[in-house]
């Protein structure tokens, strides 16, 4: 087990209805900000809640939300101009993986004097980082507790891992008022990939008893959410199960690591614009088939903890229940099972296995592997 260090930076709220009290919880971090949301929250009226509860505490703020499919470094040179220009004090995220990485981006560099590709090779910024602000409408983002921003290079359409100051979030708002505006599709597949965060981060060479101890209980809290209480004591509204787990899986992540299903489908995800959840759940069984090979005893923990395999079953035969019960789910929520479905081909696939085995977050998979390696589960799964 690794050496565990944890400090808590963030304060975290999570409720119904969190969102609506962001005007007051931003006011001790300045009265100017910058606010980036997800384009899509105009159609939903999610984005008036949130700018109301500005305006009722009379918070001075400017929209952005013009996150085209570009790459996140134009984008990020945009933010990073206007911002500055405005002189504000703290940027606010509200939206998935892309505004909150741009955002968090944003005041890691807002007082810096290199060109931001300088950071993206590898250069860690030194200047103080604003204020970060963050409510997530997913149930998923595996960094927003870290110092590592996930970004997409515009220059070759790869993934980068940018490193940050630590402490840049200052707050982070779980609302499960926000997840019902996601369609039946788009929460079955974000579930899945939930689920698939906090096994991995369970299965990492990092793991440590506080991320084992969150990630457990964040693949039972899912569990819940995806079937339904065993136990009437429990009257927990399923979209609330989906956020208590989310964050948990984050969590969990951000103090061990994500693992092989998380890391190739951003890699793919940052090449071909396919929907990272998708890819993350179809490559989930076979990613535990793999971690099956030599950590069978730590699935099949997990699987005994969530009533998927039974007390007397050997660790192999828990660890096999397990990944059909992901099959399972997948075919139950009707959604994609082989990557082939997904219309890419092997070749392309073989370019995001190679961005994947440059990345340092390949030293944190549960076994050593190379881009060979990755791009055999990838093979297996296609």
């Amino acid at each position: 087990m690794a050496d565990f260090s944890f400090k808590v930076s963030p304060n975290i709220l999570l409720g119904s209805y969190a969102s609506s009290r962001i005007g007051q919880a931003v006011a001790s971090y300045g009265t100017k900000f910058m606010l980036i949301l997800d384009p899509i929250l105009r159609e939903n009226g999610t984005s008036q809640k949130i700018t109301n509860a500005l305006d009722d505490k009379k918070i001075d703020y400017f929209i952005f939300d013009e996150l085209s499919n570009n790459g996140d470094s134009e984008i990020l040179g945009r933010t990073l101009k206007l911002a500055r220009e405005a002189h504000v004090q703290g940027v606010i995220a509200v939206g998935g993986g892309k505004p909150i990485s741009i955002a968090r981006a944003t005041c890691a560099l807002f007082n810096e004097t290199h060109d931001l590709y300088d950071f993206l090779d590898g250069t860690a910024p030194t200047a103080n980082p604003l204020p970060f602000i963050c409510i997530p409408t997913t149930i998923r983002d595996a960094f927003v507790f870290t110092d590592t921003i996930p970004l997409v290079d515009a220059r070759s359409s790869t993934l980068k891992l940018l490193k940050a100051q630590s402490g840049i979030a200052k707050l982070v708002l779980f609302d499960p008022t926000l997840i019902v505006t996601l369609t039946e599709n788009q929460t079955d597949s974000m579930s899945l990939e939930t689920l698939c965060l906090a096994t991995e981060a369970y299965l990492s060479q990092r793991e440590n008893f506080f991320s084992n101890m969150i990630a457990e209980k964040s693949v039972e809290l899912l569990t819940y959410a995806l079937d339904g209480s065993q136990s009437l004591t429990i009257t927990t509204p399923r979209e609330e199960l989906l956020s208590q787990g989310g964050c948990m899986a984050s969590l969990a992540a951000a103090t061990s690591s994500i693992g092989i299903a998380s890391l190739l489908s951003m890699c793919i995800n940052a090449r071909y614009k396919i929907s990272r959840s998708l890819i993350t759940t179809i490559l989930f069984p076979y990613m535990v088939e793999e971690c099956a090979k030599f950590k069978a005893d730590r699935i099949a923990n997990l699987a005994k903890k969530i009533g998927i395999a039974q007390a007397e079953q050997s660790s192999e035969e828990a660890a096999h229940a397990f990944a059909e019960n992901i099959r399972q789910r997948i075919a139950k929520a009707n959604l994609p099972a082989r990557l082939k479905d997904l219309s890419i081909s092997l070749e392309q696939l073989a370019l995001a296995a190679e961005d994947a085995g440059q990345l340092d977050i390949v030293n944190s998979l549960p076994r050593s592997m190379n881009s060979d390696d990755l791009f055999g589960l990838i093979k297996t799964a296609f």
